[in-house]
């Protein structure tokens, strides 16, 4: 059997989960406002090892999201992942943060917008077609009103992330949706880990690092 590890700590939602060679098998996560992920994270893992009635031995790989997202929780995430690896000789899966939490809508529409929140009126964003098929290549975008007009002229536009409000407070237009209350979860990393495994699409333990994106600033 194969087992996957999950972990995802790029929002202020720590999840992990295990997934099996087709399902989520075990799922453990916690958004905290105070971003918990040193303190839960370690917690996680052994709770959803528990669950899967399973330990570190018989995993097949650990999948980590990559970014972009906070920088603290990034390093955080890829930090316990890689030592994992190390540790139990494991490869090193990494999953788009976007594309995950993109997969967490269906075709109910025509595009899919996933936001992660970054400074003032800055996102992290993709854009998607109903099928996740990924349209734009992630980027740095600052909102405004006139943001992502090209897709909201052609159909219905889903939005989801932690910046959500942050454009719908300007965003006026009639095809606009927004989707409120979904964060990244290691819950979606399950079926994209599933067929990187299956393609043997690892990274180096030795030198991934996450996508940042952008340069930690600090205050």
């Amino acid at each position: 059997m194969t087992y996957i590890l999950c972990i995802e700590t790029t929002t202020t939602n720590c999840s992990v989960s295990i997934s099996d060679e087709a399902n989520v098998v075990a799922l453990k996560e916690l958004n905290s406002a105070n971003y918990s992920h040193s303190e839960k994270l370690h917690l996680f893992i052994k709770e959803v090892l528990q669950t899967a009635k399973i330990s570190l031995k018989d995993l097949s790989a650990v999948a980590v999201s990559k970014g972009p997202g906070s920088y603290t929780g990034l390093r955080i995430g890829v930090s316990a992942a890689k030592g994992l690896c190390f540790a139990q000789d494991l490869p090193l899966i990494s999953i788009d943060t976007l594309q995950s939490l993109a997969n967490q809508l269906s075709n109910q529409s025509d595009y899919i917008i996933p936001m992660i929140d970054a400074r003032r009126m800055e996102v992290y964003t993709a854009v998607y077609d109903n099928k996740h098929n990924q349209l734009e290549e992630t980027s740095a975008k600052i909102l405004n009103e006139n943001s992502f007009l090209n897709y909201l002229e052609k159909g219905k536009v889903m939005f989801l992330g932690n910046a959500n409000e942050k454009f719908n407070s300007i965003c006026s237009h009639p095809n606009a949706v927004f989707i409120d209350g979904k964060l990244p979860s290691a819950k979606e990393m399950c079926k994209l880990a599933i067929e990187k495994h299956k393609k043997s699409d690892f990274e180096s333990v030795a030198y991934f690092e996450p996508y940042y994106l952008k340069d930690f600033i600090g205050g």
